[in-house]
C-alpha cells in the first residue's frame, strides 16, 4: 500500500472521520510519516467529538483502512493532491471503541457472517439542487421546474448528474442509474448493490462528492429529508440481500413471489421492529415531515407511514421487487431517508431480519391496497401497525428495544436517545412562522 502512494505521488493523505456521526477531522502526512500512522494509528482527543467519550477517557487512536484507500479526481478527471481513507477508532489499547458507528455495523457483519451470510445494500440517494438565493418567505428555491425523468429542463441539473456520475465512478463508486426526480430540483443517483460495510463507506463519500460538484455549478445540494411543504421528500429506498457464497439466499423458483424462506423470515424481522428502528433510519425532526407529509397527495404520499410490506406496492414500507435473475432477489425498504446514519441504518435493518430468521418470524399477509388510501379504521382492521408520527414517538418506541440496545451497543443506544430527546425539546420550545401567521392577531 505504501508503495502505492509512492508511485502515485500523493504529497497528502486526508484521514476522513466521517463515520462518526457525521464529524468531520482532517490530517495531513508526509509520506515518511505514513509508515507509522498504518502500523500506530494517529491519537486524536476523543472527547472534542460529541458522544465519543468522556473527558477522562478522551485519547482515542484513528487508525487507517488501506482498503478504503481513493484519490479525488480534478475535474476533468485528472488526479489530484487529495485523498479519501476511512479510519476505524480505537481505544487506546488496541480495542475497538464501543462509540464508532463503522465498528457498530462490523459486529452486525460478523454476526451474519458466523451464519454463513454475506449481507449486500443498494441505496437510491435522492436529494435536491438548490439556488444559493432564497425565496420572500425564506424557503429554498429549486434550481428548475422539471419532474420525474425529466432531462429537458434546466442545463444546471443536467450537467451537474453527469458530472456527479463521472466523479463517482472515477473514485470507484459504481453509479447504476441517475435521473430527475419528482419534485422541481429534485435529483436520485444510485449507487450499484456492494456489501454493507462498502456501501455505508461510499454514502458518505458520495454526500461529500455531490456537494462539492454541486459547488462548482455555483448551487447547493441538500440530504434534508423534507425541505417543501407541498413537494415530496427525500428517501433513501435502500435494496437489501442475503448471499450463502454465491447463492443468493432470497430467491425460491417456487415460491408465489420468489421469496425463500429465509427471506421472508428476515421481511418478517424487519415489519415486526420497525417501530423500534424507526428513530435511526428517520433520526431528525424533520424526517417525519416526509413519512407524514402534510398534504396526502398522489404526488407526495411515497414515504411509508405503516407496517407493511407488498410485491408491487410502493406505499408499503417494504417491497418484493420484480426481478429476472436468481441473484437479483432482493426486498427493498423504502422508509429510510438520505439524511441517516448508514452504518447505524444497515445494522439495525440487518439485526431485525436476523431476528426473524433465527427466532423463525412468520410473515404476515401481503398489502395488496393503496395504504395511503385507507382509513384508519381500514388500516386497523387489517392489522397495519402506524409507523412512528414523530421524532419523540419514534425515541420512545426505541428505548424500549431490547433488540435495539443489543445491535447498536449500550453506549451508542445511550447516547443516541440522549440526543435525540435533546433535539426532540429544542425543536418543541422554537416558535414557528407558521404559528405566528395563523395565531398571532387571530387570538
Amino acid at each position: 500500500m505504501l508503495r502505492t502512494l509512492e508511485e502515485r505521488d500523493i504529497r497528502f493523505v486526508r484521514l476522513w472521520f466521517t463515520d462518526v456521526l457525521g464529524t468531520l477531522k482532517s490530517v495531513s502526512a508526509a509520506p515518511a510519516e505514513l509508515e507509522s500512522a498504518f502500523e500506530e494509528g494517529i491519537g486524536f482527543d476523543g472527547s472534542a467529538i460529541e458522544g465519543f467519550a468522556r473527558v477522562y477517557e478522551s485519547d482515542m487512536i484513528a487508525m487507517p483502512d488501506p482498503t478504503t484507500f481513493q484519490i479525488f479526481p480534478f475535474e476533468g478527471g485528472m488526479s489530484g493532491e487529495s485523498a479519501r481513507m476511512f479510519c476505524d477508532i480505537l481505544q487506546p489499547d488496541g480495542s475497538p471503541s464501543w462509540a464508532d458507528p463503522r465498528h457498530v455495523l462490523r459486529r452486525a457483519l460478523s454476526r451474519v457472517a458466523a451464519k454463513g451470510f454475506t449481507f449486500y445494500t443498494h441505496p437510491e440517494i435522492e436529494f435536491f439542487l438548490l439556488q444559493n438565493a432564497t425565496a420572500d418567505d425564506g424557503a429554498p428555491i429549486p434550481v428548475d421546474t422539471g419532474g420525474y425523468f425529466d432531462h429537458t429542463t434546466h442545463a444546471v441539473a443536467r450537467n451537474f448528474r453527469r458530472e456527479a456520475v463521472l466523479a463517482l465512478e472515477r473514485i470507484g463508486i459504481s453509479v447504476e442509474f441517475s435521473h430527475h426526480e419528482v419534485a422541481p430540483g429534485q435529483q436520485e443517483i444510485d449507487l450499484r448493490y456492494a456489501d454493507a460495510l462498502t456501501t455505508a463507506d461510499n454514502i458518505m463519500t458520495f454526500r461529500h462528492v455531490v456537494k462539492e460538484v454541486a459547488l462548482s455549478h455555483g448551487v447547493g445540494a441538500s440530504f434534508m429529508p423534507k425541505p417543501f411543504t407541498d413537494q415530496p421528500g427525500s428517501g433513501m429506498h435502500t435494496h437489501l440481500s442475503l448471499f450463502e457464497g454465491e447463492r443468493n439466499a432470497f430467491h425460491d423458483p417456487s415460491d408465489q413471489v420468489r421469496l425463500s424462506a429465509v427471506g421472508q423470515a428476515f421481511v418478517a424481522g424487519i415489519l415486526r421492529h420497525a417501530r423500534e428502528f424507526t428513530a435511526i433510519t428517520n433520526q431528525w425532526v424533520n424526517s417525519y415531515k416526509r413519512l407524514f407529509p402534510q398534504a396526502i397527495t398522489d404526488r407526495i404520499a411515497e414515504a411509508p407511514a405503516h407496517v407493511c410490506w407488498g410485491h408491487r406496492n410502493r406505499s408499503a414500507l417494504v417491497r418484493v421487487p420484480a426481478y429476472g435473475k436468481p441473484n437479483s432477489a432482493r426486498v427493498e425498504v423504502r422508509s429510510l431517508d438520505s439524511a441517516c446514519n448508514p452504518y447505524l441504518a444497515f445494522a439495525v435493518l440487518l439485526g431485525a431480519g436476523l431476528k426473524g430468521i433465527e427466532d423463525g418470524y412468520e410473515l404476515p399477509p401481503e398489502a395488496e391496497n393503496d395504504v395511503w388510501a385507507l382509513s384508519d379504521s381500514e388500516r386497523k382492521a387489517v392489522g397495519y401497525a402506524q409507523l412512528p408520527e414523530n421524532l419523540a414517538e419514534a425515541v420512545g418506541a426505541m428505548s424500549g428495544s431490547e433488540l435495539v440496545a443489543e445491535i447498536l451497543g449500550e453506549h451508542v443506544f445511550d447516547f443516541f436517545l440522549k440526543n435525540k430527546r435533546s433535539e426532540w425539546e429544542a425543536y418543541r420550545r422554537v416558535v414557528t412562522p407558521y404559528e405566528r401567521q395563523r395565531y398571532l392577531w387571530m387570538l
